[in-house]
This record gives C-alpha cells, structure tokens and sequence, in this order.
C-alpha cells in the first residue's frame, strides 16, 4: 500500500510521532484493538487499548507469492486475549491487521499487515501468535479432484443442501456429558440410528458457545442416544448447555439420493473404474460380451 501525502509529508519533518495498532476479528465476530501507544487511539469503527500489551516482531514481506509471516508477542488478561478462549481455539485463524500511525492525527495511517493467526502458544501468563499473509490461502488444493466420494461440504455452495428442511437438525439441552465428548439423552425421538455420524455438534449457550465438534459416533440403545466427538471440547460445558446436532454424511452416491435427496447436486464420480478394474484382464471363464461393466 502506498504512503499518503499526508504521511509521507509527516515522515519528511524528521520529528515522527509513529505507534503501531492491532485489530483481531475473531471467527466469532469479536474484534479487538491493540495499540503500543501510551493512550487509546480510535479509527475505522474500532477503539485500540493501550494497556493491552501487544507487541510484535519484524515483519518479512515479498513480492512474490511467498507468505507474509511475522510474530505478536501480549499479555493475557480478562479484558482481551484470555487463556481460556485460547486453548478454546476461539482466535484460530482470526483476521489481523496492522498499521502504521500517526497517532497526533490517525487519519495518517498505512497498513503494514493484513493476514490471520496461525499457530498460538501461551505461557506463563503471556501469548506468541504466528501471523500469515493472505498469500497463506494459495497454499490449499485448488480445482476438483476426480474421486467416487463427493468433494463438496454437507450445506455449502456446491452442495446447495439447507439444513433448515425439518429433520436434519436438533436443537436441544445437555444431559449427561463425559470427558467434554460423549453426550447422551434420553428419548429423542424422530432420527434413525448414526443419523447424526459425521456431522457436526454447535454449543449455542454456555461458556463454550461458538465451539464447534465432529460427531464420531451416534448409537441407539434402547430409549437412550449417545452422540461421541471426534475430540473433546476446548471448553467447559454443563448439563442445560443449549446445543445443536446436524446431520452427518458419508459422501456416497446412495447417501446422496436417499437420504438428502440431493444426488443432482453430487460432486463424486461414482463410476470412475477401481484399481482391481485397471488392472484385470481377460480370463477364458466367465462372460466377456464387451458390455459396460458398470451396470
């Protein structure tokens, strides 16, 4: 980004009144604002704190499609970056930006990063947050990938499937729960058995609203359901916790059709020939008419 005149003319005099600020949108909405000025500057709709202690290392850019990297270094508190929101997982790839400003007149800005949080550690009362460029999205499989399974996400853009046609999802309070992971309840009447098998479980009350888990395991026993996580919740959750089960899909051609519905919108190749296909050859038993083996 370019300098403005107004900066540039700044920096010119000699007599710099620079300070750097932070702003960190997390996944969840919240967005939070550090500054290592000595009072609390305000722009662009967010107030950044000045006793947040945030501060961070030197910044590597290029010109090419090389990642953008850099390191924050602050101080956990009750009033931004606390412990239990980060082994939460609640800042995982949360959008960063930083600037440049003068802070007499922080209209004379310039935007030194724009990038999300990578790898968060913490310790002894502090946080060390690896940041990432934009450049960091290049690094994901591009295009679609020729497979019998289908490659899109159960309700997303290629998908097209709502989750809001009555009997793919429930809503309702915890009961019984175990290590954070294995939730059960009692009647719950309406769904098949390994109706919710991977799909997804939202804590919607609580304090681990906003966290979210794969289902591993859905069992039926008798009048009782158990709903198993992949892994545990990163934070406590009580029984009367608000939560939210989705169903779950396989990825199959057959799932697609009969249980969704949805098998125009199936992004697999099911009939794409198996290894032992490829690989066979012609034997004097058996048919060998030369008519299509997919049938």
């Amino acid at each position: 980004m370019a300098v403005s005149k107004e900066l540039q003319a700044h920096l010119d005099t000699g007599h710099t009144n620079l300070c750097r600020c932070w702003a960190v949108l997390r996944n969840d909405g919240r967005e939070f604002g550090f500054t290592d000025h000595d009072l609390d500057l305000w722009f662009d709709g967010v107030v950044f704190k000045a006793n947040s202690g945030l501060t961070s290392m030197a910044l590597q850019q290029t010109t090419g499609l090389a990642v953008d990297n850099s390191e924050a270094l602050g101080v956990l508190s009750d009033a931004a970056v606390t412990e239990a929101d980060i082994q939460a997982g609640r800042f995982d790839g949360a959008n960063v930006r930083s600037w440049l400003v003068n802070w007499t007149d922080t209209s004379q800005r310039l935007m030194l990063f724009n990038g999300s949080i990578g790898e968060i550690s913490y310790s002894s009362g502090s946080f060390n947050a690896e940041l990432r460029g934009l450049t960091e999205a290049l690094n994901q499989p591009q295009g679609r990938i020729y497979q019998k399974p289908c490659s899109a996400v159960l309700g997303d853009s290629r998908c097209k499937f709502s989750f809001d046609v009555p009997g793919y999802q429930a809503e309702l309070q915890v009961e019984t729960v175990e290590d954070q992971r294995i939730f059960t309840f009692g009647k719950m009447n309406g769904f098949e058995h390994q109706w919710f098998e991977r799909g997804r479980l939202s804590v919607l009350s609580g304090d681990a609203t906003g966290l979210v888990g794969l289902i591993k395991n859905d069992r039926l026993t008798g009048e009782s359901r158990s709903v198993e996580l992949w892994d545990a919740l990163r934070a406590p959750i009580a029984e009367g916790d608000l939560i939210r089960l989705e169903v779950g899909c396989d990825k199959r051609a057959k799932t697609c059709r009969l249980k969704f519905n949805n098998f125009l919108n199936f992004r697999g190749f099911p009939d794409i020939p198996g290894d032992d296909w490829l690989a066979s050859y012609p034997q004097r038993a058996g048919l060998n008419t030369g008519e299509s083996l997919t049938r």
